[in-house]
Parts: structure tokens; C-alpha cells; sequence
């Protein structure tokens, strides 16, 4: 059964309180100059990275790009072939570390026919110091099904059960993988209310997502990597720093051919009825649209988002 563990008990009523955070960052986990290769195919390259208390750290790259195998090693599922990986200090595979570590995997793999409340104690009773069942459930806004079947909820009832599961254990260090996918808007905002509340507790997260929007909330720190190898990391700010120019986005009848020989612009893509310019000098560029298309509507510009810097950052084409 994939290891959960999970959160120390939050500072609201029906649970423990949570410990007072450590002001200083001390490093919690780390990875090393990791190497680590299946077959022929090296999915980290002299790897490292750094996870510091209270952090939430949004790890991103592109479909294996290594991010799944990054978090397996700090979970001591796999070893590196070279490198070290450490976790609260100790090897990721021993026995004291896995009891402070929670983690939410898309893999994980739980019975459906036991209840929310039976998967909830079944995971309490692995941690020497656990969650309350009730804080656990409200947690993860669990409220009216917990004696419903696993395999009998909907995708975000599942989505917020492995949370909960996640949290059981009262973990210092929680791991996170695409948490909110399949959640709707009030859950999603929720589940971010929580890990906001988590880190301000000293609790570190790492935490992986396609929505680039959700990193660019909840990081403190983004880091970027790419066939095995970091690209880059900071800020979320810092990282959109990377790449300058401006989006332009607006229904026009002009022909995109057409505006790719623009000054300046260097990328045109279709978004539903409208267009989606990428341009170093947003002004010229409007300028020329306006006086070729009278009729234009929907005008809108923006600085390059965390999107655009990780789709640059990356050289993936936007799918």
C-alpha cells in the first residue's frame, strides 16, 4: 500500500494544536547530486534540491521531465543509483522518518470497498502520533460521507479522501501530487486555504500540479526541471522574470500568418474565438491591430505569466 502520512495537529477547534512554527528555515529534506537511471534512460541527471520548514516548493516540468521520480526517492520507494537523498536528517527508508512524512499520490491504489471512515482509521493506526479521526475528516471536508463506500464517491470525494489520508499521520514533511485535479472551484479554493494553513503551521509541502495558477498562489518557491535536470528555481516572481514581453489576447479577423510577421511577436495561437499574441513590445503591436481591424473587441495585455515562463523555461509547445 502506497505510505501516507500526514499533519500535525491544526490549531482549530476538534483537533491538536499545532506546533509553534521554528522562525528559522531549517532544511528538512534534500536531494543531493542524485543520479538515477531505468535501463538506459537517465530521469535525473547530478540532481539536487532543497526543502526547507514551512515551505510549500511547487515542483514543475513537463511529463518526464523526473518530478515522479524526484518524489519517490524523498519517499525511500526507490534509491538513487548515485547521489544522496535525506529526509528529517535519516535515509527516506527508515522507519522513523516514514511516520513524519505524508503523502497524497495520483498511483496510490485503496480498497473500495472499505468506508471513508475505515480507510481514515486504517491509516491513523499506522503513526505513533496521529490526527484525531474527526479532525481529519474536517480537514478535508469529508462531512456526510464518511460512511459511504471508497468506490462509490465521486472523483473529488476520492481526490479529498486521499487527502485525508495524507493528513492522518500528523507528517512534517507532505507531499502533494496534482492534489486538487478533479476538485470544482469551492474545494479546489478550499484545499488551498488548507495548505496555506499547513505551511503557516511549519509544515512543508512539496507539491506538483499542471495548474500553473495553483503554483503561482501557494509556492514560496518554484523550481523548474527538465529531463532530469533543474532549470531553474525561485520566486514564482522571479521565475516569471525570466521571460519578458507581454500577452496580448483579442477577437480580431486579421490573419494570424498575418500577425506572426508583426514586430516583435513571436508566438500566435488560437484560444477559442479570440487570438493569443506573445510580443517583446505590446505597443506597437496594438497600435497596428487597431488601425487594421476598426472592429477589434476583447482587447486584453498582460506581463508574462508563470505559464509563459515555464512553457519558455522548458521548450514545450503549449498543448
Amino acid at each position: 500500500m502506497t505510505a501516507t502520512a500526514v499533519i500535525p495537529g491544526v490549531g482549530q477547534t476538534g483537533g491538536a494544536a499545532w506546533p509553534v512554527p521554528v522562525p528559522q528555515m531549517r532544511t528538512v529534506a534534500h536531494l543531493n547530486e542524485v543520479t538515477k537511471r531505468y535501463g538506459t534512460v537517465t530521469a535525473l541527471d547530478r540532481f539536487s534540491l532543497e526543502l526547507r520548514a514551512g515551505e510549500v516548493v511547487a515542483l514543475l516540468g513537463p511529463n518526464g521531465a523526473g518530478k515522479t521520480t524526484a518524489v519517490r526517492l524523498l519517499l525511500g520507494l526507490i534509491a538513487p543509483a548515485s547521489g544522496t537523498a535525506r529526509v528529517l536528517g535519516r535515509d527516506p527508508r527508515d522507519s522513523d522518518a516514514r511516520t513524519r512524512i505524508g503523502a497524497m499520490l495520483q498511483i496510490s491504489r485503496v480498497p473500495e470497498m472499505l468506508r471513508v471512515r475505515e480507510h481514515i482509521d486504517l491509516f491513523r493506526s499506522y503513526y505513533p502520533q496521529p490526527l484525531s479521526a474527526a479532525e481529519v475528516v474536517r480537514l478535508a471536508r469529508l462531512e456526510g460521507i464518511e460512511d459511504k463506500l471508497f468506490g462509490k464517491l465521486s472523483g473529488g470525494q476520492k481526490q479529498r479522501t486521499l487527502f485525508a489520508l495524507a493528513l492522518c499521520g500528523n507528517p512534517d514533511l507532505l507531499f502533494l501530487d496534482e492534489p486538487t485535479v478533479g476538485l470544482d472551484i469551492e474545494s479546489r479554493r478550499a484545499m488551498w486555504e488548507q495548505i496555506r494553513a499547513l505551511s503557516a503551521a511549519g509544515k512543508t509541502i512539496l507539491l506538483t500540479t499542471h495548474y500553473l495558477e495553483e503554483a503561482d498562489l501557494l509556492a514560496s518557491r518554484v523550481m523548474v526541471i527538465n529531463k532530469g535536470r533543474m532549470v531553474c528555481e525561485g520566486t514564482p516572481a522571479k521565475i516569471r522574470q525570466r521571460v519578458s514581453g507581454k500577452r496580448i489576447r483579442c477577437i480580431t479577423r486579421l490573419d494570424p500568418a498575418w500577425l506572426r510577421t508583426l514586430p516583435s511577436v513571436s508566438q500566435v495561437e488560437k484560444d477559442r474565438e479570440a487570438v493569443v499574441i506573445q510580443a517583446e513590445q505590446a505597443e506597437p503591436v496594438v497600435r497596428e491591430l487597431l488601425n487594421r481591424d476598426p472592429e477589434l473587441t476583447g482587447l486584453e495585455i498582460a506581463s508574462a505569466g508563470l505559464e509563459e515562463a515555464f512553457l519558455a523555461l522548458t521548450g514545450e509547445d503549449k498543448k
